[in-house]
């Protein structure tokens, strides 16, 4: 899945690249992007289940800077039980990668308050999504 974003002068730090933490926003606006395709969103909104975030992985490879461009790529690296695991790749405005990160998730039942499997039909939500990219 694919994401561009517009680099703003706000999102500097003070040696004039883009902040890391502003890097960790553009995963999360490619990891709700990725959710609302599969369904998440609309899951949650009916059934109050949802992915939360178990843990993140970044690695730095070059700086952005402003004026400029990202864009973020997404797919879905595997599904397991209750999580799956989302990566991206950020490029430059010169298409050169400027970051990849790697999201683990878990489905959530925010009303009973503990995990749950993924069911068939979100898998294959997944997996619909995925062939679509590889076609593209």
């Amino acid at each position: 899945m694919k994401l561009e974003l517009r680099i703003d002068w706000s999102e500097l730090d003070v040696l004039g690249h883009v902040n890391n933490l502003q890097i960790m926003k553009y995963v999360q606006a490619a990891r709700v992007n990725h959710l609302e395709q599969v369904g998440i969103s609309q899951l949650h909104a009916e059934q109050n289940v949802g992915a939360i975030l178990a843990s993140i992985h970044t690695q730095f490879l070059k700086p952005l800077f402003y004026p400029g461009k990202v864009t973020i790529f997404s797919r879905l690296d595997y599904i397991k039980t209750s999580s799956f695991k989302i990566h991206y790749e950020i490029y430059n405005d010169k298409n050169e990668l400027a970051a990849e990160a790697q999201d683990i998730l878990v489905l959530y039942d925010f009303d009973k308050k503990h995990k749950l499997a993924i069911p068939l039909d979100l898998r294959k939500k997944f997996e619909d999504i995925e062939r679509k990219i590889l076609d593209l």
